[in-house]
């Protein structure tokens, strides 16, 4: 059964459907995000040279039933003639599908849209996890009264915070890990220190996003990127050092996070993130790079 819902955002959240229990993009909308020149030709070429990054649960070819009835809902037609569309079935991707093929696409906008993209399934999760506390417990009145709503809530925040402190992300978590970091650097107020001897496109990309000053301190960085960078956005800063092996992550200079991986890599291997509680370990740590 084919379950498509509408989000209440007007871009790319509108963009995701829900297919065979999993939320998806489809090809052909895919291909106008990232500007592909041939449409889904340029897609479909990405994924045959790549086959071996896109497994059956990162994507998959809609069924005859399933595409007509995205058609239904995109067009609002209940009828729909013969020849009227594409005679090929569309291909969509997972939430780990899409972030994949952002990696394999070479176009100019990938990797900015990539974050708008996973910004969005992050939007819609929410938004599901919002619907889904509404009617399961107040739709069966297992929550007998206001009070107890917004304890249940309140757990779902802490829930939510306690995130944060300690995960391991496995092969293929490219989505989740990026999704948890842009959450992490958008929780700062004031200001942010990122430790990674190896800084890219990708991540100033993802820099770009974010409105708390930045000083990365890296041992590699493209001059020309940065150069490029700079001449727009006035968020970061960067300092040569050659003294940390790990990656860190420190907010506000109050908070201190640790990544087993390069940021530019998270969810290509599995790696940890782990929040340190030791005020010990942030000091000394600041105290090094001041």
């Amino acid at each position: 059964m084919l379950e498509l819902q509408e989000k209440e955002n007007t871009n790319i959240e509108n963009l995701i459907y829900e297919i065979r229990g999993q939320h998806v993009m489809i090809d052909r909308n895919l291909a106008k995000l990232y500007q592909c020149r041939n449409g889904t030709k340029d897609i479909n070429k990405a994924v045959k040279r790549n086959i071996e990054k896109f497994p059956n649960d990162f994507y998959f070819q809609l069924t005859k039933e399933e595409y007509f009835e995205i058609l239904r809902f995109q067009t609002g037609t209940l009828e729909l003639k013969q020849g009227q569309y594409s005679k090929y079935l569309s291909y969509v991707f997972t939430e780990q599908g899409v972030a994949m093929l952002s990696s394999v696409l070479r176009t100019e906008v990938a990797n900015r849209v990539s974050v708008e993209i996973m910004r969005a399934f992050v939007s819609m999760r929410k938004y599901i996890s919002t619907n889904l506390l509404e009617q399961k417990y107040i739709n069966n009145q297992v929550m007998k009264n206001t009070e107890d709503i917004k304890l249940l809530q309140e757990s779902f925040k802490q829930f939510d915070k306690n995130r944060k402190l300690n995960e391991i992300f496995y092969q293929g978590q490219i989505y989740d890990a990026y999704s948890l970091l842009i959450d992490i650097l958008n929780s700062a107020d004031e200001n942010i220190i990122i430790i990674d001897n190896y800084i890219d496109k990708k991540f100033l990309d993802i820099c770009s996003k974010i409105k708390t000053s930045i000083i990365i301190y890296t041992n590699k960085i493209d001059r020309i990127d940065l150069e490029k960078y700079n001449k727009q956005y006035k968020n970061v800063e960067i300092k040569i050092i050659n003294s940390f092996h790990d990656r860190f992550i420190i907010l506000d200079k109050k908070t201190l996070y640790h990544f087993g991986a390069s940021l530019k890599d998270l969810g290509k291997k599995c790696f940890a993130l782990n929040k340190i509680e030791n005020n010990n370990i942030l000091n000394e740590l600041l105290k090094i790079i001041n």
